[in-house]
């Protein structure tokens, strides 16, 4: 397994998955992509200029609403790493592949997180375990 960790806030994933990182200067926020070899992904994005999760769950949303017009989701509310977490589930079509995704919105003390964690049908049964995991596996107090 790898792990990534930045501001005390860390993942696991397989060592066959990629991962990139990228930083916003302006804002101080920072997010990795954490890609399978196949079509699956989780992105974690630290947004510190976001007023609250609920308002960056919104506009994460309303950005998936603007780029596919038959979207289907449903607001969620679920704990991880023992912290509330809101957001929704989403399902839409991609070149004619339905597609799953979720998005959980966290508090942290280094400012709202963003979680998203992306698989197509085609590779759901061998991915959506991986997602899980990964997400299991979020720690937002290293030590």
């Amino acid at each position: 397994m790898n792990t990534f960790e930045r501001d005390r806030i860390a993942i696991r994933y397989p060592t066959n998955w990629t991962a990139e990182e990228a930083e916003d200067p302006e804002s101080g926020g920072w997010s990795v992509t954490v890609s399978s070899p196949d079509t699956a992904f989780f992105m974690m994005s630290l947004q510190p200029e976001a007023r609250d999760p609920g308002e960056l769950a919104d506009q994460s949303l309303d950005a998936l609403k603007g780029e596919y017009k038959d979207l289907d989701s449903e607001d969620v509310t679920e704990t991880i790493s023992g912290q509330p977490a809101i957001g929704f589930n989403a399902d839409f079509l991609t070149v004619d592949t339905a597609t799953n995704c979720r998005v959980r919105c966290m508090d942290t003390f280094a400012g709202p997180l963003l979680l998203l964690a992306q698989v197509s049908e085609y590779d759901r049964a061998r991915n959506e375990p991986v997602l899980n995991a990964i997400i299991k596996s979020l720690n937002v107090d290293v030590d």
